[in-house]
């Protein structure tokens, strides 16, 4: 009886063992044994992940997910999703984060845990250089019809401060609203200021004028999923490390806050 007592108790010890270290084995393990870090992005996202004019992806986002996989010491695998794709791809485990120009909405984080930010910005509406349109004012009056992204904020932005226009959704990257704008699909498009300055490099010069006030103002982070809290901690701690040493500073400053990219890509 004695016997069988301490047989019962080295097994409840290895069985307590086995279940911490099962517990251990997170997704940065995942990572560190795979040898990959597994990236959902989009192609139309300029200055944040886009296919640049050598063929070659490019990006604020892109190159900060290469620095952190050099920091891992693993390789980079880049996934292309349409906008309204990427959240699917991350929960279904397709990929291990999610980097994009993404607000950390209340509603988002339901679905996905996010990073601390690692830039602001805010909406802006862009309407062609000779509308007739010369304020945010303008593109309240009855009959507009404005272009956003489907399943982005500057969408839910745009139903809050122009309720009354005819809003049309378009599925895929920010600069389907440029060409609906400029082809008169919409009168004005509502998205992301950082974005819309971005994807206009690539659209003739002077086409597009955009209104100076935001009319929200919003973090951008990275995303993981709320089993992988160990590389939410690790993105974050990397986030922490290249604010102080001014990696972040130099990456936006390059992509998003100057056109100084446009001439190398």
């Amino acid at each position: 009886m004695r016997l069988s007592r301490v047989f019962s108790a080295l097994f409840s010890v290895l069985f307590i063992i086995g279940l911490v270290s099962t517990a251990t084995g997170g997704t940065l393990d995942d990572i560190a044994q795979r040898g990959t870090l597994r990236v959902a992005c989009q192609t139309q996202g300029p200055p944040f992940s886009f296919i640049d004019k050598n063929g070659q992806r490019a990006g604020s986002s892109v190159d900060l997910c290469k620095l952190m996989a050099t920091e891992m010491g693993v390789k980079v695998e880049f996934l292309d999703y349409d906008w309204d794709g990427l959240i699917p791809a991350l929960l279904s485990k397709k990929a291990d984060i999610l980097a994009a120009d993404m607000t950390p909405t209340l509603k988002r984080a339901v679905k996905i845990a996010f990073s601390t930010p690692f830039m602001y910005t805010g909406s802006v509406v862009f309407v062609k250089a000779d509308s007739s349109i010369n304020s945010i004012q303008d593109c309240k009056k009855p009959g507009m019809k404005v272009a956003v992204l489907l399943g982005s904020t500057g969408e839910t932005d745009a139903k809050n401060f122009f309720p009354k226009a005819e809003h049309k959704s378009y599925k895929g990257g920010g600069p389907l609203l440029i060409d609906a704008v400029l082809k008169g699909h919409a009168d004005f498009g509502v998205n992301d200021s950082s974005a819309v300055v971005g994807q206009l490099a690539n659209f003739p010069p002077n086409s597009m004028k955009i209104f100076p006030e935001m009319i929200s103002k919003l973090p951008l982070a990275f995303a993981v999923r709320y089993d992988s809290m160990d590389l939410l901690e690790w993105i974050n701690l990397f986030f922490l490390h290249i604010s102080l040493d001014g990696r972040l500073d130099k990456n936006l400053n390059y992509w998003v806050n100057t056109l100084d990219w446009k001439k190398d890509h």
